[in-house]
């Protein structure tokens, strides 16, 4: 007895298997290639992983029930070769038609702080949109098999749909880690989602042959035309840039541009699954301070404020591309040693800083900690710091939860030297911004001692300052000798620049390992800032 034209039945096992396997392995990598698919235009927050895996079990339950009718048919297999094929057409057009959705809800000229709901229901919506017609379609696929198996074995349905399962879920593990590891980072995203999509294709279309019903498919032809069009994974850069390096890490989307201004130097700027005016690291032409509008200028402080000293050792967590460090290293008095390290999570960051954006590589003064998570770095860092420094962001607004909470900032404290410096750099809107105040108030639980917050000017920045059991200088009174940053601290002493955050009386706005809601916060900080545009409240 055969299942399938010219398929014997010790063949159909094997073929079952192996399709379930292939399946499994697809879906899976679409899974986790859709939220790095989504993360250069709404960022890969837990509210983009929500949405992007509620649309795909929702998908996949809609296709294990459109699945289960179809097999009630006369020809299951027909139909399976038809998902396969339809599936995998619509997932290796996934980043086309990403790229065409996601400019719906998010226009080129939509500022970051006009942003508030549409990364949310933005990404749900593209989400739904290019991901659960394919994702449908795979659902099709297992209990198809399944009527296939049993029709053409006499298997039991539990036996046959054990060993589908088992099959499909362990192409879902090999999916998981071949998606991250290897297809991403060696092919980018388009092929990955190529390569997926092909072997979906090649697999129905070898069971459409099986069963001689090749002119079957030929209703997917538009589909094909689809996913052979040319398709784009991230953003298009500003017109006044043009692209050094573009790449995909096992992390994220990573970029360097070069902004070359009318009789000026060029700039570079190094941007990680960016779509709005932001980016994560600067390179101006000289070392030092940079001017109005840059965060980085305000890690200065310790060495402009203490110049008398002979020796600083600076730890920066989210190093990027040494933009911190080449701050500090331009305004050190030249009787000052600086040394240094810089823990960064990303390699490709490290290896395009290398590259493009003048991070030194010989780690004679500045040592490179590629790979190492900031937390990490702090447990096991071989001595103290004179100055820490803490930016790290894994895209726009969104800072890592383990990098904000009352344990983390305890490691930070007990890693300074005696009147050590932490500067923290937080986006926000305003001094009154619930993330930045949450922020604030966490530190200053930790430190046991008031931590001072300084808005950056002509920046939607700010900057936490706290020392280990010394006192913060007041902006108003500090004078440095330095004619750029002092006039910085002139803008930064009016009022409305800069506030004093207490420990606070009860631990309950703390946040904590246990309970950081980082995304409710930043969500909330999205909603001020509209309401700042629209003047409902003061910034």
């Amino acid at each position: 007895m055969t299942g399938l034209t010219g398929v014997h039945r010790p063949h159909v096992r094997v073929l079952g298997a192996s399709i379930a396997f292939l399946a499994g392995a697809a879906t899976m990598a679409g899974e986790l290639a859709a939220v790095r698919l989504l993360a250069p235009w709404f960022g890969a927050s837990t509210i983009v992983w929500t949405n992007v895996i509620g649309v795909v079990l929702l998908a996949l339950s809609l296709g294990y029930l459109l699945g289960a009718r179809w097999a009630n048919g006369a020809a299951p297999w027909t139909v399976l070769s038809r998902a396969l094929c339809a599936g995998g057409l619509l997932l290796a057009a996934a980043p086309h038609l990403v790229a065409w959705y996601a400019q719906w809800f998010l226009p080129a000229n939509l500022a970051l702080d006009a942003a508030d709901g549409v990364l949310q229901w933005g990404s749900l919506a593209t989400a739904g949109l290019v991901f659960l017609p394919p994702m449908v379609a795979l659902g099709c696929v297992s209990p198809l098999i399944v009527e296939w198996w049993t029709r053409a074995t006499q298997a039991h349905a539990g036996s046959a749909g054990g060993f589908v399962l088992a099959a499909s879920t362990l192409g879902s593990l090999l999916g998981t880690f071949v998606a991250t590891h290897v297809l991403v980072p060696s092919l980018g995203l388009v092929l990955t989602f190529t390569v997926a999509g092909g072997v979906l294709v090649l697999v129905g279309v070898i069971v459409a042959l099986t069963q001689r019903q090749l002119l079957g498919l030929l209703w997917l032809v538009p589909l094909a035309g689809m996913a052979t069009h040319e398709a784009v994974a991230s953003p298009a850069p500003s017109p006044i840039v043009r692209v050094l390096a573009q790449g995909e890490s096992a992390l994220q989307s990573v970029r360097v541009v070069e902004q070359v201004a009318l009789g000026n130097p060029p700039w570079r700027f190094l941007q990680v699954n960016e779509s709005f005016d932001s980016f994560q690291s600067v390179w101006s032409p000289t070392p030092g301070l940079l001017s109005n509008g840059y965060y980085y200028d305000l890690f200065a402080l310790p060495v402009l404020a203490e110049p008398a000293r002979e020796r600083l050792h600076m730890g920066i967590i989210g190093l990027g591309a040494g933009t911190a460090w080449r701050v500090v290293d331009g305004v050190r008095p030249a009787s000052m040693q600086l040394t240094g390290e810089g823990a960064e999570l990303d390699p490709l960051v490290v290896e395009y800083a290398h590259t493009y954006l003048d991070l030194p590589r010989d780690g004679t003064r500045l040592r490179v900690l590629s790979g190492v998570d900031g937390r990490m770095y702090l447990q096991h860092a071989a001595r103290s710091v004179d100055v820490l420094v803490v930016d790290a962001y894994r895209n726009q607004t969104e800072i890592p939860a383990h990098l904000a909470t009352l344990e983390f900032w305890t490691l930070c404290q007990n890693r300074l030297t005696e009147g050590g410096w932490l500067l923290a750099n937080v986006g926000s809107f305003g001094l009154q911004d619930p993330l930045l105040q949450a922020l604030a108030r966490t530190l200053a639980q930790a430190f046991g001692a008031e931590v001072h917050v300084w808005r950056v000017p002509f920046a939607r920045n700010a900057v936490l300052i706290a020392r280990k059991h010394a006192q913060v200088p007041d902006p108003a009174h500090l004078v440095t000798g330095n004619e750029s940053f002092d006039a910085l601290l002139r803008a930064i002493a009016r009022p409305e620049m800069h506030c004093v955050v207490a420990p606070p009386a009860t631990l309950e706005s703390v946040l904590s390992d246990d309970c950081a809601p980082l995304e409710a916060l930043g969500a909330r900080s999205l909603s001020r800032a509209r309401a700042v545009a629209r003047g409902e409240v003061a910034p």
